[in-house]
């Protein structure tokens, strides 16, 4: 998966709090996290995907995820949806 997947989807998630909810859901398909967010936000992120068995992609920043996500500001984490 890559980001271009993320850019296309026509449903996902923008931001942790989303993300977590949509994995708590069961509706999270891919994860993508910034590599450089701070870990304290992500962790909670990536323990869920690790139990669930979702696949997380690693972006290398959170401007760069932020624009995948069409947003004008950074973003820690973000998901494809169902």
């Amino acid at each position: 998966m890559t980001l271009e997947n993320l850019l296309k989807a026509r449903k996902k998630t923008v931001g942790t709090k989303q993300t977590i909810k949509a994995i708590e859901r069961g509706k999270a398909k891919v994860v993508y996290v910034a590599q450089n967010a701070e870990r304290q936000v992500l962790e909670p992120v990536l323990q869920m995907c690790a139990a669930k068995g979702i696949p997380v992609v690693q972006v290398d920043s959170v401007l760069t995820l932020g624009k995948a996500c069409r947003i004008e500001v950074g973003c820690a984490s973000a998901a494809i949806v169902e």
